[in-house]
């Protein structure tokens, strides 16, 4: 029996259609993949400038912004100087999964105790901490040093110079950040400014408290 020809178009037709949604299904589950790959693989970037902390994801597109605190003794990697190191580093390691805000830690470990942010005569490393490792000569210090983003209780001098050499935030800010990174995640640290240079363009970056 020979078939007729309104039949066999219609048959090409469901079988294009059917091509078709498989295409788009599979190109859906591409940019699904795509965007949660970009998700995982931010880099953060800390403009001393502008005392803030970024993050932007692996397309160069600006997830959030914290306010933080940088060194209030400069720039720089020289030992015992309390500078905080600029250009490309990355997180070593990441310390404090699950402790309470406020969280006390000295020498990377908790000591059980609670500080409250802005608590008079107080200034420990609190809540969280990501320890960073120099990828260059300028910053090879950097994780002998004990050079971390981390928690302070000193809440009132974020957004301006203040730290020893460390990047401070608010425990709420380091909490969120805490989660949104990993271990080799790259960190550049840079006297730019950054804010609303970069947020829908690539940004090609690495990417004592």
């Amino acid at each position: 029996m020979i078939e007729q020809p309104d039949a066999s178009i219609r048959r090409w037709k469901k079988l294009r259609l059917r091509i078709l949604l498989t295409t788009l299904l599979s190109l859906q589950v591409f940019v699904l993949f795509q965007s949660a790959l970009a998700a995982e693989n931010p880099t953060i970037i800390v403009s001393v400038a502008e005392q803030k902390l970024y993050v932007f994801d692996e397309n160069g597109h600006k997830v959030t912004s914290y306010r933080v605190s940088t060194s209030k003794f400069g720039l720089g990697d020289t030992r015992s100087s309390y500078a905080t190191p600029t250009g490309q580093l990355e997180v070593a390691s990441k310390i404090g999964h699950g402790a309470e805000p406020g969280a006390v830690f000295h020498h990377c470990r908790r000591t059980g105790e609670i500080c409250t942010p802005n608590s008079p005569g107080r200034d420990p490393i609190v809540t969280r901490i990501l320890a960073l490792r120099g990828l260059e000569q300028q910053n090879s210090h950097a994780l002998s040093r004990g050079i971390f983003i981390h928690g302070t209780p000193e809440e009132r001098n974020i957004g301006r110079p203040a730290s020893y050499g460390c990047i401070r935030m608010k425990s709420r800010d380091v909490i969120e950040l805490f989660e949104q990174v990993r271990t080799g995640t790259r960190v550049e640290i840079t006297t730019d400014r950054v804010g609303g240079l970069f947020g829908a363009l690539p940004r090609v970056a690495a990417g004592r408290g």
